[in-house]
């Protein structure tokens, strides 16, 4: 039979084909990457355990002494310090969905990549689990809870942590989690349950449309899913054995659409019993804080441009709290004589703690860490920057979080010594994981005295817009360096065209966090008249591409807060109706959204002009 002509061919399946095709070949491809440990029946019964590692098993796992010593040799011969365990009959679709997370050949040296896992089997070196305070006891526990405190021991062996297949050992329940299971394993992976399950669902009802209505393209489309599993793990050769691979491939549709409409409907019921404990304690509190309503979080408005003194100033924005949904209304006014954007009023000390609270930490802490650490190329940017200047030993990174620049910068230096600064309890974290050497905690003005001198290189990435007084803080930089020291500076760009265009919903505002956006201009001139002489400026390279996906969030927030919020009215099932409904629809605005800051990335790069700068100046030598 002759082919279609090329006129005739459905895009839509074309492109479902091309892409279901394309993951079935990356599938094999990692599978095929993952080590399978050499096993040798031990030369007697009852081998000790080798000093300095425990294997974490779930229940109904029971590895022979043969697997345990394997996978210590393993370990020690390839120099990791967690090793994740895939059962050879590991389920087919938890299989796949692993190898959609992990590229084995990138997973290790990934610094900044969450550990992932089958969660059946963790060996781990005894010292890793006491630095990360991790160490199980009572009942052996759930995958959910094992995959949580894989993805927490990557954090403390960032370069140190592998996978491989244990041909020996069993998962005993080839079946995948249903409902509540499921949720909570990808929940301990940091992923979003809801939003997942609406995507598969999407996913099945676009293959069943084109199956149906576009011939033998649509019919070939959803055949490559059918039988995706097999393809990827099954035939010869495979270090993998799926004990259900064949019902797997065989009802593969009915299956993946049971476990879509039940993690969805588990999804829609919140989070963990626990979870929601630990909200209704937090809603006890912010009630309490909110009786007075939330006026005496704002200082006086100030007459006078904080930067130049001028009286020349007209608001630039109001706007409320969209990145979590608590109460109040923000106004940036911008100075007509120097350009400088701040917040007026601006929030008091009690009111930066009232808005801070559970974004970076707490009930917010969880998602704050996998944004920052998806910053991978952003922070290698960073480190680079100062490549052609300085081979530095010593480095202070100001508003280091919970270190992430300094874990990854490490690739980049790793002669450097990094120490990190930084309000929150994060540096201390920082510390104990290994990101930095020393965390410093508290305000960095105040450790201008005790730290004078003592540093080659500080950096303040995304952080002067969060302080209230900017300018003491360059002066902290300028003291702390030595002559011929490096300062190195990463701001939102308030100048930005995408500001003007977005309007409120332009995410570098990031109301009420952002205090002050200076203009780059202003920067230099500040920097000049401390000392320093800026060497490089860098716009289009410092672009985050979050403009049009931030505007979709943020709308999405502002029209449908989460109803969970333990400082907003207790949740309805009419709230979480219009919840799940504005996610659902959102959709294909965020795939838009994706698509366009894409072509504005490209965009920003071609014409050095992007959304943020980075400004690198050295400290002259008086």
């Amino acid at each position: 039979m002759t082919p279609p002509p090329l006129s005739r061919v459905r895009w839509t399946s074309a492109v479902l084909l091309a892409a279901l095709a394309a993951g079935t070949v990356r599938a094999g491809r990692r599978l095929r990457a993952i080590p399978v440990l050499s096993v040798t029946p031990p030369a007697a019964a009852g081998v000790p355990r080798p000093a300095g590692w425990r294997l974490l098993t779930t229940r109904g796992v029971e590895p022979d002494a043969a697997t345990f010593l394997a996978a210590c040799a393993h370990a020690e011969g390839e120099g990791l310090r967690v090793l994740d365990l895939l059962p050879a009959d590991l389920a087919a679709e938890r299989a796949l969905g692993l190898l959609r997370l992990v590229d084995p050949a990138r997973y290790r040296w990934d610094r900044l990549g969450e550990g992932r896992g089958a969660g059946f089997a963790v060996l781990v070196a005894e010292e890793v689990l006491a630095r990360a305070g991790a160490d199980p006891v009572g009942p052996r526990p759930e995958p959910a809870e094992l995959l949580a405190l894989t993805r927490r021991l990557k954090e403390y062996a960032t370069d140190a942590t592998g996978l491989a297949i244990a041909p020996g050992l069993s998962c005993g329940a080839p079946d995948e989690p249903r409902g509540p299971a499921r949720v909570a394993e990808l929940r301990a992976q940091g992923l979003p349950p809801g939003a997942l399950a609406a995507a598969q669902l999407g996913g099945l009802a676009l293959l069943a449309a084109v199956a149906l209505r576009q011939g033998r393209w649509g019919a070939a489309a959803a055949g490559l899913y059918w039988l995706q599993p097999y393809l990827a793990l099954g035939g010869p050769g495979s270090p993998l054995r799926p004990a259900d691979l064949a019902r797997a491939t065989a009802a593969r549709p009915l299956r993946s659409l049971g476990a879509a409409l039940r993690t969805a409907a588990a999804a829609g019921r919140g989070g963990t019993g626990e979870d929601r404990a630990r909200d209704a304690t937090r809603a006890v509190a912010y009630r309490a804080e909110l009786t007075s309503g939330v006026a005496h979080f704002l200082e006086p408005r100030r007459p006078d441009c904080p930067w130049c003194g001028s009286g020349r100033l007209a608001v630039r924005v109001r706007v409320p709290d969209l990145l979590q949904g608590k109460p109040g209304l923000f106004t940036l006014e911008r100075c007509g004589e120097c350009g400088h954007v701040f917040q007026n009023p601006r929030l008091t000390l009690e009111g930066l703690e009232f808005y801070y609270r559970d974004f970076y930490d707490g009930r917010g802490g969880e998602g704050a860490g996998t944004v920052f650490g998806r910053l991978g190329a952003a922070y290698r940017g960073r480190a680079e920057m100062l490549l052609p200047h300085a081979d530095p030993l010593s480095w202070l990174d100001v508003g280091t979080g919970h270190g992430h620049f300094c874990n990854a910068a490490r690739a980049v230096w790793p002669r450097t010594r990094f120490d990190g600064l930084d309000m929150g309890d994060g540096v201390r974290e920082a510390e104990r994981r290994g990101w930095v050497e020393t965390g410093y905690q508290g305000q960095f003005p105040e450790f201008a005295s005790k730290l004078a001198g003592q540093y080659e290189v500080v950096s303040m990435y995304h952080y002067l817009e969060h302080t209230r007084e900017p300018l003491a803080e360059l002066d902290a930089a300028a003291a702390v360096l030595a002559p011929g020291g490096f300062l190195t500076i990463e701001l939102p760009d308030p100048e930005s065209r995408m500001a003007r265009l977005l309007g409120p919903v332009w995410l570098p505002w990031f109301q009420p966090q952002h205090q002050h956006l200076v203009p780059a201009a202003n920067l230099r001139e500040a920097l000049a008249d401390r000392g320093f002489t800026v060497l490089a400026e860098e716009h289009g390279p410092a672009h985050q591409g979050n403009d049009f996906f931030g505007a979709v969030a943020l709308t999405a927030t502002r029209l449908a807060p989460d109803p969970d919020r333990p400082w907003g009215p207790p949740a309805t099932a009419r709230a979480r109706a219009l919840a799940h409904a504005v996610r659902l629809a959102a959709l294909p605005a965020f795939a838009g959204a994706a698509v366009l800051d894409a072509l504005r990335t490209a965009a920003a790069h071609r014409t050095d002009g992007g959304n943020a700068y980075r400004m690198l100046a050295r400290k002259d030598i008086a």
